[in-house]
């Protein structure tokens, strides 16, 4: 069953974040890392939901992370659809005060 993918505030916000950055040296490449970036994820998680390793700064299984290129993309899986709560530089750890999430840890 093909799952629902829905992009957070948060995460369209980092999104917007990382291509104004990359845009500074290249409008161009920012705009095609951005569709890269969004066309890999829905690709793989709209087939594969559990793809992704579980979040380390978490251990909770229902929270994942893929990882393009240099950016790890956290998604939490439902029972019909995929969230994605946020996309940031892989060479962060990721902080919980980051994601639009309410769960018990």
């Amino acid at each position: 069953m093909l799952q629902k993918i829905i992009w957070t505030h948060e995460a369209l916000v980092q999104l917007t974040e990382i291509e104004d950055y990359i845009s500074k040296a290249s409008p161009e490449r920012a705009a095609k890392f951005i569709d890269q970036l969004i066309g890999r994820a829905e690709a793989v998680l709209s087939d594969k939901p559990r793809a992704g390793r579980t979040v380390p700064e978490i251990a909770n299984p229902d929270i994942r992370e893929l990882i393009f290129k240099n950016y790890r993309i956290v998604y939490r899986l439902n029972e019909n659809n995929v969230e994605i709560l946020t996309v940031f530089e892989g060479h962060r750890l990721l902080q919980i005060g980051d994601l639009e999430i309410s769960f018990c840890l």
